[in-house]
């Protein structure tokens, strides 16, 4: 079993709508979606295309998944999810926008999102305590990417090489698009079925954790999380200092 905390609303929120029939698969109910015609695409083809992140489920990463340590239960995490949330206040990112990260395509923000960064942060830091330390295989599979040094550093002391200062928030809409063709018709598609949400402020009042069975297995929801408490996120991650050093 592995766990993983993300980005998510509640299964009727029109983004999750909007971006589980994208990939083709409900991560709360497992009943397959119907994916939209893409012009100049099989339905095969767009299914190919999207098959790894629909096996992760629509959400956006803010502490990667992660093994359980011995000494902590299931049990325990989800308390600790339940008390962050209580904890931090919802917040506003001012828009989404269809984008490309190298060759995956993404909604991302717009322009730079401060309280979604430092969010994210208080992830990584907040449940770290819960993480199993990586594996061997693990290891030699996330530096296959040819990391920096900094990401190494991040990979090897917080189990994740793109967090802090290397963060960069994205859901994910595809799998790597080699071919230009078939990424410029993706991208087009992308850009008009989400088209009612991108472009305009989104209120960021929840997270989720995920669960995947074993490795391999789809990410389910396990519980939405409801964000309740009145510190903004940057507040509340004002009193972090160096990552590489914090408990040292």
């Amino acid at each position: 079993m592995r766990y993983a905390i993300y980005f998510a609303a509640d299964a009727n929120d029109p983004l999750m709508q909007l971006g589980s029939a994208w990939l083709g698969r409900d991560p709360f109910s497992e009943v397959p979606r119907e994916q939209p015609s893409v012009d100049g695409l099989s339905p095969e083809r767009f299914a190919e295309l999207t098959a790894s992140p629909r096996r992760y489920g629509f959400h956006g990463t803010l502490k990667a998944p992660f093994s359980l340590a011995p000494e902590r239960s299931e049990a325990e995490l989800v308390k600790a999810c339940s008390d962050f949330a209580t904890d931090v206040a919802p917040f506003m990112v001012e828009s989404f926008v269809v984008n490309r990260l190298g060759r995956f395509l993404a909604l991302t923000p717009e322009g730079d999102e401060p309280d979604l960064a430092a969010f994210a942060s208080l992830c990584v830091r907040r449940f770290e305590p819960f993480r199993a330390p990586l594996g061997e295989a693990d290891l030699e599979r996330r530096r296959k990417s040819a990391l920096t040094p900094r990401q190494d550093a991040y990979l090897m002391k917080w189990g994740y090489p793109y967090i802090f200062d290397e963060f960069r928030f994205h859901m994910t809409l595809s799998d790597k698009l080699d071919d230009e063709t078939d990424a410029a018709r993706m991208e087009t598609a992308a850009r008009t079925y989400f088209a009612e949400l991108t472009g305009r402020p989104r209120s960021c009042a929840s997270f989720a954790l995920y669960t995947e069975a074993e490795r391999g297995a789809p990410f389910r929801v396990h519980t939405v999380f409801a964000l309740t408490g009145t510190t903004p996120p940057k507040s509340a991650a004002s009193a972090g200092g160096d990552p590489l050093k914090e408990n040292a």
